[in-house]
């Protein structure tokens, strides 16, 4: 075993099972992040609620690209923005722990918050109406989401609240001009919820790109797509594990 390896052992020696579950969930959300194109450099933040009472969360240390977070790299915090225990580095995106901190403070349900800057998620929060009934899976997502006016860049401890207020009880947000958020009871609750958001946004440029006239479904429809989508948790588990063997297949380092 090398050195590495070594390290990574004893990391995970000190490690509930429960806890290095989460790590290693949440490092394989980065890595996915980054193979379906949606990161944004350094930037952008998913974190975990870490099992047990002490509120402590899981987020990327800063300076390191998706796709090279591992679960042993992962940084923990607590609600207050203190490391409580440090990966390979300490360092956090200060933005990135206002956000989060703010979600998994005010929702008990939040056990995985998810937010990006991919751009037909930005586009579509910078549109005024928002996303639109152009597709099935737009249909799926659109009942959920809340949205949170710009402000700047989230470093103003103050913005919680008021992303709590905009918040609600939804699990979907369009940050103007910002972004996307998701939040789910795990991690591949949070990443499904995701993709579905993402896939519905590329699908409006695309639709709107073209010029013509898009075609709208009647109401009758969007309501019922709206009923089916409570069913989105549900698929969440088997989504999540046909994305893992995929990883295990391309590059298994994530788990380290």
């Amino acid at each position: 075993m090398g050195s590495n390896q070594s390290s990574i052992a004893a990391r995970r020696a000190t490690i509930s099972d429960a806890e290095w579950q989460v790590r290693v969930d949440l490092a394989a959300c980065y890595r996915l992040v980054a193979h379906y194109g949606w990161d944004d450099l350094i930037f952008t933040h998913l974190s975990a609620r870490v099992p047990g009472p002490e509120h402590h969360f899981l987020i990327n240390p800063y300076g390191r690209l998706f796709d090279e977070i591992t679960a042993s790299s992962l940084v923990k915090v607590d609600q207050d923005g203190n490391v409580v225990d440090p990966g390979e580095e300490s360092r956090v995106n200060p933005a990135g722990f206002t956000i989060h901190s703010a979600v998994h403070m005010a929702r008990e349900d939040a056990g995985a918050v998810m937010h990006l800057h991919a751009p037909a998620g930005v586009a579509v929060a910078s549109q005024e109406e928002g996303l639109l009934p152009l597709s099935q899976t737009a249909m799926l997502v659109r009942g959920h989401i809340s949205w949170h006016e710009y402000e700047g860049v989230a470093l103003n401890l103050d913005e919680r609240e008021r992303l709590i207020r905009d918040l609600g009880d939804k699990n979907v947000m369009l940050l103007r001009n910002h972004g996307t958020l998701t939040l789910g009871k795990t991690v591949a609750e949070a990443f499904v919820m995701h993709y579905f958001l993402m896939k519905a946004c590329e699908i409006q440029v695309h639709t709107l790109a073209g010029g013509s006239k898009p075609h709208y479904p009647s109401q009758e429809a969007i309501d019922t797509t709206y009923q089916q989508s409570q069913g989105l948790p549900q698929i969440a588990p088997l989504c999540w594990q046909a994305l893992i063997r995929m990883l295990d297949r391309q590059d298994p380092s994530y788990k380290d």
